[in-house]
């Protein structure tokens, strides 16, 4: 046997540590850490309840959009005002959180997980007659593919013009991704962390001017998204179609729901929203959701025992560092006590057997190239494919929203704050199922308790001992050589993890306040 560390995985979001035991050409025990305490629920104690959109924003700099929704929603639960949410409301906080979830599905492909597939060191023999590397070149040339390594030689098996195409695509999503961000700061303020979301509504007024803008801008992505975006994943089909039957998890599913069709509905998870709220098993069974099935293992987590097998909204944040069995700073989500996926894939599925018309419509021309096993989503390839028309249901369905709002027409409530109140906010972040629960005494944050889509899919073993999904999906993969184990980084990238993001200090004038090295 020989054991593999990898350690920090590099081309995801956050610090990730992972290690396998491979025996014979194939894994045979996984362990993955988040290795960064970072302790948002302690930082959110005794502040504003109000501040908490604003605060958790900063957990993410790639999705802080999906933490500003999850907050407003356990905001407007908290001060019984989520039935008196404007349309306008409604939509624009739909239109944010969109900008946000394609400008982040199209990162994950082209700039975080393409290089697996992608050969850039054939880069430099290219001619350039059919796209326009130059930038590319000029990168490459300054160094052995500086700024792309270091990395691990994987089994690149692209033809050369699909080899181009992907690298001129990678460079062409750059721009498209600043648009998203573009898009997304004309009615949220700014990007990253919008100042629009806040409890009661949001602070920005629709004008046929910001309508249009946002158009033209959505109708150019809609483009990329139809005609490179999605052709591309399905591209890779043609050369890694065993990868279309690697990398799967446990076969069960959870999504939260995410994008409100209607206003008024109190209840999360009864509420009229694009993606389905829901679970799938791996029977292929449909059921609705019951959050009251939720609930955080710490066995292997550096949190006290006594928080173990909590629901979020009792849950605590209490650090055991160091103690015998731990070796994560993630906690274990389980639903029933099982183990379940979230993400893009998740989405799809718990829709698509929920009977959701229009994530059907959308995926059914895909089974065409992957076969009829909606089940093959969850696979290292799958999860690309199925975020690409994660992206793509989103975007055409902004096209619609967009032109739904009431120029004139109110944005936002005015309401009290309760004394002590508690609420809950889901929604999916383009990783998966988010979900926040506070608490308030004495108008002040009491508890905050954040369980984010990479503690779903990343988690450690539970009490019971099970893998958490990742882990799960490792186990079995096929490593040719364990001093370059491409396999086991390109089954992680697929789930999109995203652990933290880092928070560098300077001073006004940019200047170096320190530096650590953590070993």
């Amino acid at each position: 046997m020989q054991r593999i560390v990898i350690d920090p995985i590099t081309r995801i979001e956050g610090h990730l540590k992972v290690e396998v035991t491979v025996d014979k050409g194939e894994v045979r025990d996984a362990r993955v850490a988040g290795t960064l305490f970072r302790g948002w629920e302690i930082i959110l104690k005794r502040r504003d309840p109000r501040d908490a959109s604003r605060i958790t924003q900063r957990v993410c700099g790639v999705c802080p959009a999906a933490h500003a929704t999850a907050s407003v929603f356990a905001l407007d639960n908290a001060f019984g005002i989520e039935d008196s949410i404007p349309d306008n409301a409604r939509v624009i906080r739909n239109l944010i959180l969109g900008s946000n979830f394609i400008q982040s599905n199209i990162l994950h492909f082209y700039h975080l997980a393409s290089l697996d597939f992608v050969d850039l060191s054939r880069i430099l023999s290219y001619d350039g007659r059919d796209y326009d590397l130059s930038s590319l070149k000029d990168f490459l040339g300054r160094g052995v593919l500086s700024p792309f390594s270091p990395r691990y030689e994987g089994d690149y098996r692209l033809d050369d013009r699909t080899n181009q195409e992907l690298a001129a695509h990678y460079l062409r999503a750059l721009e498209i991704r600043k648009k998203s961000h573009e898009m997304l700061a004309i009615f949220g303020g700014k990007m990253p962390h919008n100042v629009a979301t806040v409890a009661g509504g949001v602070t920005e007024n629709p004008t046929p001017d910001k309508i249009a803008s946002f158009l033209w801008r959505l109708n150019e992505i809609r483009h990329f998204i139809d005609n490179f975006y999605l052709p591309d994943t399905i591209a890779l089909v043609k050369f890694y179609e065993d990868h279309l039957s690697m990398g799967s998890s446990y076969n069960n599913f959870l999504c939260y729901g995410a994008f409100n069709l209607d206003s008024g509905e109190v209840d999360q998870v009864k509420r009229n929203r694009l993606f389905l709220q829901g679970i799938v098993t791996s029977d292929s069974t449909y059921q609705p959701l019951d959050v009251a099935n939720i609930a955080e293992h710490v066995k292997y987590s550096w949190y006290s025992e006594d928080t173990s097998g909590l629901h979020p909204s009792q849950g605590a944040t209490r650090i055991d560092y160091g103690k015998r069995e731990g070796y994560s700073w993630l906690k274990a989500p389980r639903y029933r006590g099982l183990v379940f996926e979230v993400g893009p894939a998740a989405r799809i599925i718990v829709s698509y057997y929920g009977g959701k018309k229009e994530i059907k419509e959308a995926l059914d021309p895909v089974l065409s190239y992957i076969g009829k096993d909606v089940f093959k989503l969850s696979s290292i390839l799958g999860r690309h494919i199925a975020r690409a028309i994660d992206t793509k249901i989103v975007a055409d369905h902004m096209a619609k929203w967009v032109l739904d709002l009431k120029v004139g027409e109110p944005v936002c409530i005015t309401y009290s704050l309760p004394l002590e109140a508690e609420g809950m906010g889901l929604t999916e972040a383009p990783r998966g199922a988010l979900g926040h629960w506070i608490k308030v005494k004495d108008k002040l944050i009491e508890s905050y308790q954040l369980v984010v889509p990479t503690t779903w899919n990343v988690s450690p073993r539970d009490d019971l001992d099970q893998p958490g999904a990742l882990e799960k999906a490792l186990l079995g993969l096929k490593v040719k050589d364990p001093d370059n184990p491409f396999e086991v980084v390109r089954c992680v990238r697929s789930f999109d993890p995203c652990l933290a993001c880092a928070v560098h200090l300077i001073t006004p004038k940019g200047r170096e306040i320190s530096r650590f090295r953590i070993s």
